[in-house]
Formats: structure tokens, sequence, C-alpha cells
């Protein structure tokens, strides 16, 4: 059926606008009875986060995802547009897109007192009601609330008091939308105030013009929960007017962080001249990686460890041994634990440090965690099982140099030459000797 391109057609085909709480809560209860995942790609946060975010939604309350660096707050905010609806109406030409059947700008409610019936219609879609903003101290009222525009004022012979001079900001052009704000304490104070008293009270001052906006919207924010509590930078009566606070989290165990990690990270690499394979225990150590550094005392636990840090380390490690099998013509991929000590540039800028850790230098520290991850994952394949023969045999002064481009045929040949080492490593593996 053709969509009404008039507010008279509009009518008559019946249609009722609904709030954008109301839509969200709508469609929400719609996935939720078919079963449908609420939000997809994001790992670890079914039993947590997720329920939290829905019951806020069902209550029609405004949130804030509070969480450290790379907890996926951004992705959660922006998979809500999904449950908007697929487009709604809007009068032709508005900044704000205006209801038709209820508009809020000067211009909107001129235009249907001079067309009536006739005012013509666009069909806004659900990607153009999100509008998302980083909070940064420099941000003004003019770019979240508006701003007069002289130039509008003389082309259209306005006074300036006029709200029809009035240059939208960001809010008020996500009316019937979803508005993001992310880093919120960075937001100066009298912005804060600012979107409070417009989400609330539906008024605002431009240039000292009272200015009442009566938006339709919902409001998402995200912070680090150190700069939400304990710096508090975020205004009290701002915090008030915030429905939900949902905490999100770094995975809980290894296994989830690996999952994580095998979706995110880019390792479907078209054109590889070799097959690629990763082993599990490959995976697991740099998932291990990220566990030790977030426990670590050097690490400043205020900032976090991103789950970047697993995500660009597991790239790395492909890359270089990538380039391994270029150089030495070998026909598979196989990533080495060799191959994640090369990964450490991508390590070092994912941690801020501690003094202590200042003092012994993030290359060190990284390798540190490389060293105390692989004894753990050492650990769980190899728990009971007697090396003692190899040790022996390093303790009486042998020892292997393997060069980080050595073939895999060069590598096995000089690893045979310690008593039992390959014989047992084979079998938590289930590979025939």
């Amino acid at each position: 059926m053709a969509l009404p391109k008039t507010l008279g057609e509009l009518k008559r085909q019946g249609y009722r606008v609904r709030s954008v709480k109301d839509e969200l809560r709508a469609n929400l209860l719609g996935k939720l009875r078919a079963g449908e995942k609420i939000f997809p790609g994001i790992v670890g946060y079914d039993e947590t986060v997720v329920p939290q975010i829905v019951n806020a939604v069902l209550a029609r309350h405004n949130l804030i995802l509070l969480g450290l660096r790379g907890q996926a707050k951004s992705r959660i905010i922006r998979q809500l547009v999904q449950l908007l609806d697929e487009r709604v109406p809007a009068i032709a030409g508005s900044e704000v897109n205006d209801d038709p059947f209820k508009p809020i700008s000067a211009y909107g409610r001129q235009l249907i007192e001079k067309e009536g019936d006739a005012t013509p219609i666009n069909w806004v879609g659900r990607d153009e009601r999100f509008v998302e903003k980083l909070a940064t101290p420099d941000v003004t009222v003019a770019d979240i609330i508006g701003d007069v525009d002289p130039i509008k004022a003389a082309r259209g012979g306005h006074l300036l008091s006029d709200e029809l001079t009035i240059h939208y900001g960001l809010l008020p052009r996500a009316n019937r939308g979803l508005f993001a704000i992310n880093e919120l304490p960075d937001l100066a104070g009298k912005i804060q105030v600012g979107l409070f008293n417009i989400m609330q009270e539906g008024d605002v001052q431009i240039k000292g013009y009272p200015v009442r906006l009566a938006l339709d919207v919902m409001l998402v924010f995200s912070a680090n929960p150190e700069d939400y509590t304990a710096r508090g930078k975020i205004i009290t009566p701002l915090k008030d007017r915030i429905g939900a606070e949902v905490m999100t989290h770094y995975p809980t165990d290894l296994q989830l962080g690996v999952e994580i990690t095998r979706q995110e990270a880019w390792t479907r690499r078209e054109g590889l001249e070799a097959a690629l394979a990763i082993p599990d225990f490959i995976r697991e150590l740099v998932e291990q990686i990220a566990f030790e550094a977030r426990d670590d005392q050097r690490i400043d636990k205020r900032s976090g460890v991103s789950q970047r840090l697993p995500i660009t380390v597991t790239e790395s490690v492909v890359s270089n041994a990538e380039r391994r099998a270029l150089v030495t013509g070998e026909e598979e991929i196989v990533p080495r634990v060799s191959d994640v000590y090369a990964a450490v540039p991508s390590m070092t800028g994912k941690m801020e440090l501690e003094y202590e850790g200042e003092q012994v230098g993030a290359g060190k520290i990284a390798r540190d965690l490389i060293k105390r991850a692989a004894g753990e994952v050492f650990e769980g394949y190899f728990v009971g099982f007697d090396f003692s023969p190899a040790v022996r045999w390093f303790d009486t002064g042998n020892n292997l140099k393997l060069s980080d481009n050595a073939p895999a045929d060069e590598c096995v040949r000089l690893l045979e030459a310690v008593p039992d080492l390959i014989d047992n490593a084979l079998i938590p593996f289930d590979f025939p000797r």
C-alpha cells in the first residue's frame, strides 16, 4: 500500500502516532514474544545487562550505561535504533521531524495552518531518527539545543526573537527519535542544565528568549563509572531524571572472552595463499592476557583493559604467522606462542599504567603478562603431565633456539631432541605421533 503523502491522506488512513517510548516498548514486546535476540552480536550480557535494559525500555525510562572502555556500550546504544518503527510520518521540510498531528515548531504549526489537509508529509526512516554526540568540554548550548541564526532572520524578515530564526541543535533534531551522548561527565555543567530542563519541562532559553519545545525523545547516555561516581561530573538534577543506571562489565570467564574475540577479530582474510588454522590454546592465551592485565596492580583499574586488546592482539598474531608462511612457503598459517610476543605493540597502547608500571615500562609489562598467561593456559592443558625428563634436559645446560621465521618442520626437528616433550605435548590435542 502506498504511503500517504499529505496530512489528509494520513487522516483518512486512520494513522495513529505513538510517542517514541511507546513505540520502543511495543516493538520490544513484539521481539520478546517472538523469542528474538534483542541485541545480536552482544555476548556475555544475557543474564546481566540485557534484562536491565529491557526493563528500562519497558518502563519508558531514559537510561545511562556505566562501564569501563571496551564494554560494548556504544554498540548497544546503536542497536536500540532497531526497536524503532521502520518509518514514521513527519511534516515535509521540518528540521525537528514534526508530528503532523501535533507539531512543536513554529514552521510546522504555520504550515498546517496555511495548507491544512494538503500539508505535505515525508516518511523518516529509523536510522534518520538516531542522533549521537560524543561529549567534550567544548560542546556548546548551540550545538545541543540551538542558536539564533541572523541569516535566517534577515532572509525571512523576522525579528531575532522570532522562533523561526532558530537554528536547531542536535537534541531538537532528534525529536521523535533517540538522542545519545557518550561520555556524559565530560559535558559542561551548563549544557547538562539545558538537557534536563528541556527533557523534563520542555522549555529552554536561547539568547535570552524563552522557547518551548515539547520534545518526544528517548535519551541514552554512556559514562565511565569512575567519572560518574568519584569525580561527580554529572549534575544532580540530571542524574535524578535518568530513570535507569545499567552497569556493563568485561567477560566473566575466559570462554566468553574467546567467543567475543572470535566474533570481532579480523581473521577471515580474503586472498590468503595458505589456509589459516588458529589453535584453541592460542585463542585462550590471548584472552588470558586481558584477564591477567585486569588483575595486574601496575595497570590502572579505573581505566580498565578494553576488550579491544585481545581483538587487536589476535589480529597481530595472525599477521605475524601470515608473514612467516609467506617467507617459508608453508601451505598452512598456524600461529605460535612466539607470534603472541610479536603482538606486543598491539598491547602497550591499551594499558594505562600506574606509577609503578611506568617505572617498569609498558613493553616489559606486556611480556610479563604473556608469560603469566601462557603459564595459566599451559596448566589447563597439561595438569598432571610429567615433564621432568624435559626439565632435566634443560637443567643440564642444553638449550633450543627457535627462529621466529623457522618453518614448522624445522621446529619439530629441533624439539624432538628434548626427551618426551613432543610425545606429552600431543596428548591433550589427540594428535597422532
